[in-house]
């Protein structure tokens, strides 16, 4: 397990430093164009529930590929997995970063609160897409690429009318912790602490 875990930690934190850095120059360029704050909360609400559905996707993918059974164990894993990681990488970690920097619009934007009727669902049909079709692969990727966004969409909420140099430095840091650890965490680590190892098999 803890040699599955350094390496695909290690084989996604080069895509993941690249997105953060990405995220600056969207940032920047919010504020020299004057973008609406409003344009970032749509599009963190789009993508934040897509982040869900796929990271449900994934995580009761990853268990039922591994010999996982049960249709509550595979609801409870595949809801628990993705709510609770995506929440964390989407909502959590970028509003601590929002909160140290004291950005002026900062706000934890719960996504299976505020918009429960949305993210639950969402969450529930990735689950069911996975008992049926259990693949990880495409998913998973898609799941990183859209964790980044959402969490940089979500600090961009925050942003006042001007960046300065310590925002710049901090922010990356920030969208390369909410998505580098958590994503690997929810598709790969947690469904397989519910595994027992004679039951594994490789990933599809």
């Amino acid at each position: 397990m803890l040699t599955t875990i350094l390496k695909e930690l290690k084989r996604h934190a080069p895509f993941t430093a690249s997105g953060a850095l990405f995220g600056v120059v969207v940032m920047l360029l919010m504020v020299l164009l004057q973008i609406p704050r409003t344009w970032s909360s749509s599009i963190f609400w789009t993508l934040h529930p897509l982040h869900v559905v796929l990271s449900a996707q994934v995580t009761a993918g990853m268990y039922r590929l591994h010999g996982g059974r049960g249709f509550w164990t595979t609801i409870l894993i595949g809801y628990f997995g993705s709510i609770g990681i995506a929440t964390l990488s989407d909502s959590f970690i970028p509003f601590l970063g929002e909160w140290l920097l004291d950005l002026p619009h900062r706000g934890a934007h719960i996504g299976f609160i505020e918009r429960w009727w949305l993210v639950n669902p969402l969450a529930f049909a990735g689950i069911a897409f996975a008992s049926f079709w259990p693949r990880t692969r495409v998913p998973h990727a898609g799941h990183v690429l859209l964790s980044t966004w959402a969490s940089l969409f979500h600090m961009t909420m925050a942003l006042g009318d001007a960046l300065d140099v310590l925002t710049l430095v901090v922010v990356p840091v920030f969208l390369f912790l909410a998505v580098w650890l958590p994503c690997c965490v929810s598709d790969i680590v947690f469904p397989l602490l519910f595994v027992k190892e004679r039951d594994s098999a490789p990933a599809r």
